[in-house]
């Protein structure tokens, strides 16, 4: 079995384990526990060497030598965060150890979650949330896998999960036992069910791209718990484990996301108003023994960040999830708010448009990426809380290529692309999300050393994730923290889920389907290296950076912590209260 060792946010894995294909077990009295890496098992234990430079170690490893035989690493240690509340360098800062994990979980009250959905709709459903749906569903549904704080994939639901040697078909078998909250047993059906449901053309899910590599028609039901899924024609299932997560509900037979929303998650449904509000009662038969930990869970929903940062300070919610800098500045100098942030891998770049006149020159595209002044755009756009990045995504896969070299500013090579595209003094429209609209007025700024106008339009978010937004020239974006080929699956693949740079390189398409169905790593290594050199030279992503995600939360919650991933705040079976 392979350990995996995170150095510095870099997975390492022993060589002699590189490629195998091994069937994973979750054995959770043991002092570990088994996840599947797109094709072979690695192993999280509490005796791991701890790197002391990384951010992570200290605190966040001593807590979870106690906690893994327990609950599959549910501990997490806490991070740094704004101002005096959380002040972390390195690892060994005392107030590590004010931090929100401290402490045994306790059982019972109720935690208020705030979030922020502008819209005044929002849904439960499982595969296509709207609003603040999303959130919800970590209340709601279990899936077979789910992420680790490290962001990779482990099993939940499922009891084994086995990809074959050709990377063209997967085996899951469910745990036993398993119930859903209205007391039927998960089995074999509910699980194909539920991801014909999600990959249903009437249904119209943004995710079912996700899973477009799975033949939908040709599923075998070996018996009660085990199922076997096929790859379609020419296609890989490699990235099962990581696409088939977040928004991969299992769900009953007899579903529906209005009449009977009803999930194996942590919480069951008591009450719902859209637009407003949310609560939920604790699932007594979780799959989690022992979990959650409060009775109650209320998911309320605000029309910005101001009026959240308000109700968190005056006592009205208990956790602030995804908190931007400005409110974590602020929250920062109460006595009464933690504010954890992690260290995410999720995407910050500028998304060009290759089918765009502008665009279609590759010199032009080389040229916006060698202005771009990627320290200045952490500082001033996340207010330092993030990485510089190289114009790649998925910076912690083991496939990642370290040798390709980190792109620098240099406006003098900017200019003379432009001259040689007859593209001098060029003017583009960049537009913003809300989220993107302070990068993008940098970017703008920036822009002018090398004689190009940018003209920023901020959008809405309904306006910025319409069809409309793969007309446009330049757009700000962002991808989770997610693995190469997740990641590509999201953002730029053949069958990407919104590939708003039309990025349809006929080379890179061939290396990265032939890496969809290989399972040896070091194989895979090799075409994913040529993948990201052709996107590194010809892409349409300008990834500048990584942004590290704050979340807030009261000094009375217990159970959030810093991770690698942005789902934090969302562990809703994790938090508990200090003063029940």
């Amino acid at each position: 079995m392979a350990v995996m060792i995170i150095h510095q946010g870099q997975p390492t894995y022993p060589a002699q384990e590189m490629g195998r294909v091994s069937r994973c077990r979750e054995k959770r009295r043991d002092n570990s526990t088994a996840l599947t890496w797109h094709g072979f098992c690695s192993r999280y234990r509490a005796d791991l060497p701890k790197d002391p430079h990384d951010p992570l170690c200290t605190s966040r490893h001593a807590k979870e030598s106690s906690m893994i035989s327990r609950r599959d690493l549910i501990g997490r240690g806490s991070l740094l965060a704004g101002s005096s509340l959380l002040l972390l360098s390195g690892c060994n800062s005392a107030k590590t150890e004010d931090g929100p994990l401290v402490g045994t979980p306790k059982r019972g009250g109720r935690i208020r979650v705030g979030t922020v959905d502008p819209s005044a709709a929002g849904n439960l459903d499982a595969h296509k949330p709207t609003g603040a749906g999303i959130i919800r569903g970590w209340a709601l549904y279990s899936k077979l896998w789910e992420w680790t704080p490290d962001v990779t994939p482990r099993l939940a639901l499922a009891e084994e999960a086995e990809i074959a040697p050709d990377g063209r078909s997967w085996v899951i078998r469910l745990k036993k036992g398993l119930e859903f909250h209205h007391g039927k047993t998960i089995g074999a059906d509910d699980v194909i069910f539920s991801i014909r449901r999600l990959t249903d053309p009437n249904l119209a899910s943004p995710f079912a791209a996700l899973l477009a590599p799975i033949d939908r028609d040709h599923i075998d039901r070996l018996d009660d718990r085990t199922i076997r899924l096929h790859a379609r024609a020419d296609q890989g299932l490699v990235p099962l484990s990581e696409t088939w997560i977040s928004f991969g509900g299992i769900v009953p037979t007899d579903y529906h996301p209005v009449t009977n929303p009803v999930g194996a998650g942590p919480f069951r449904l008591k009450e719902f108003s859209p637009g407003q509000r949310s609560v939920y009662t604790r699932f007594e038969n979780y799959f989690k023994p022992g979990q959650p930990y409060v009775d109650e869970l209320e998911i309320i929903e605000f029309k910005d960040q101001q009026a959240r940062t308000v109700a968190l300070l005056s006592g009205q919610i208990d956790v602030a999830d995804i908190v931007p800098a400005e409110q974590a500045r602020l929250l920062s100098g109460s006595s009464l708010v933690d504010i954890v942030e992690s260290p995410t891998n999720g995407v910050q770049s500028f998304d060009m448009n290759l089918k765009h006149p502008i665009f279609a020159d590759e010199r032009v595209r080389q040229a916006f990426r060698l202005f771009a002044d990627r320290g200045d755009l952490v500082q001033r756009a996340l207010q330092g809380k993030g990485r510089i990045a190289n114009d790649l995504y998925a910076p912690h896969d083991p496939t990642y290529d370290l040798a390709i070299p980190q792109r620098v500013r240099d406006v003098a090579q900017a200019r003379s692309l432009l001259k040689q595209a007859g593209k001098s003094d060029l003017a583009v429209e960049l537009v913003a999300s809300p989220a993107g609209a302070s990068a993008a007025l940098v970017f703008a700024e920036q822009a002018k050393d090398a004689g190009i106008n940018i003209r920023v339009k901020k959008v809405d978010e309904a306006t910025f994730y319409s069809p409309e937004a793969r007309t446009w020239a330049i757009s700000t974006g962002s991808i989770p923290a997610r693995g190469f080929l997740a990641s590509g699956l999201h953002a730029d693949a053949p069958t990407a889920v919104s590939n708003r740079t039309n990025f349809h390189d006929p080379r890179f398409g061939a290396l990265f389907n032939a890496a969809l169905a290989q399972p040896d790593i070091e194989k895979r290594k090799l075409l994913v290296h040529e993948a990201q050199k052709i996107q590194h030279q010809r892409g349409g992503l300008l990834i500048w950076g990584f942004a590290h995600v704050q979340n807030a939360a009261s000094k009375q919650i217990g159970g959030l912590g810093s991770e690698r991933t942005q789902f934090a705040a969302w562990r809703f079976d994790e938090l508990w209260r200090r003063d029940t």
